[in-house]
């Protein structure tokens, strides 16, 4: 199974971002992602930096006419920061996941995809390093109400918001709906890419299977302006431990939560700061927490929240 992810992985890259051909086994075929090509957001190859010129989409993305229903959107607009080669791998690894469940996924940019008619059509939406501003406040509402009505949404990396000081380019933070609710904290400053701890708390729930304890691997560590670990019905999964790494200015002291999960209005809500390099999607340990963290968006939805 771990050796067929790690193929999985390598094989759908190529043939979203080459545009190879590869089976279905048994999901519908996916066409390559809405507005892939060179240059696009102001940026192209393995380039990072901040999107220039950023624009709101208006016209809806067209999904596939063989799309079925209750599978996966995979969302990584950025209008703010963005890694080029991060996004590419991790459209990449949780497309390959996908398509070896045989869940429906379709992968976008487009903003206008945030509409009540084409968000019925997944149970699971991950905002994949999504950054900035990206969404008008139509499709604002229109998010917002799927998640609050059962929806269940994945947050990764960059997608838990830019920091308050913008520095010129749209933030995530100008949407505190967003950043308090649905993440539920504030993202201040990060670390260098260092190794470092991370220390699992609830080894009972299905987001940590097949996941060592202490989870030794480098990675790029977020800090927020507070821990959510206070706020009624956040359930702390995964902190680092600030003594096995330098995290200079970039700490919270003895709590650094960094994955954790909480109810907005019938909807389920994960984040994880997890994952920052291209490369980290090709970690085999953090295939499995994908992995973990895809089944469990999916089987949580349309369950009563707050969850057990």
């Amino acid at each position: 199974m771990k050796l067929k992810l790690a193929f999985s992985t390598l094989t759908l890259a190529a043939a979203l971002f080459g545009q190879t051909p590869v089976p279905a086994s048994g999901a519908p075929e996916q066409r390559p992602p809405q507005g892939r090509g060179p240059g696009r957001n102001g940026l192209g190859g393995a380039a990072a930096g901040f999107v220039q010129n950023a624009t709101y989409d208006k016209v809806r993305p067209e999904l596939p006419a063989d799309l079925k229903p209750g599978g996966v959107l995979i969302f990584a607009k950025t209008s703010g920061f963005r890694d080029e080669a991060g996004i590419l791998a991790s459209d990449a690894a949780l497309a390959a996941i996908a398509q070896q469940h045989g869940w429906p996924y379709f992968i976008t940019e487009n903003g206008a995809v945030m509409n009540a008619e084409q968000l019925s059509k997944f149970k699971l939406v991950i905002w994949n390093n999504a950054s900035g501003d990206p969404l008008t406040e139509e499709q604002r509402a229109a998010f917002k109400a799927w998640v609050e009505n059962g929806g269940s949404w994945i947050g990764l990396h960059g997608a838990g918001g830019d920091p308050v000081e913008n520095h010129g380019h749209t933030s995530l933070a100008d949407w505190k709906w967003y950043v308090d609710t649905l993440v539920g904290a504030q993202f201040i400053v990060h670390s260098g890419i260092v190794p470092g701890d991370i220390h699992l708390e609830d080894r009972r729930s299905p987001l940590l299977k097949n996941l060592p304890e202490p989870w030794r691997r480098s990675e790029e560590w977020y800090a927020f302006g507070a821990s959510p670990r206070a706020k009624e019905g956040f359930h702390i999964l995964a902190t680092v431990d600030e003594k096995s790494y330098d995290p200079g200015r970039a700490t919270m002291g003895a709590d650094h939560p960094l994955v954790w999960w909480h109810c907005v209005g019938k909807g389920h809500a994960l984040y994880s700061a997890l994952g920052h390099a291209g490369s980290m999607y090709s970690e085999r340990l953090m295939l499995q927490f994908l992995d973990n963290a895809m089944s469990w968006g999916l089987a949580e939805n349309g369950k009563a929240c707050p969850a057990k």
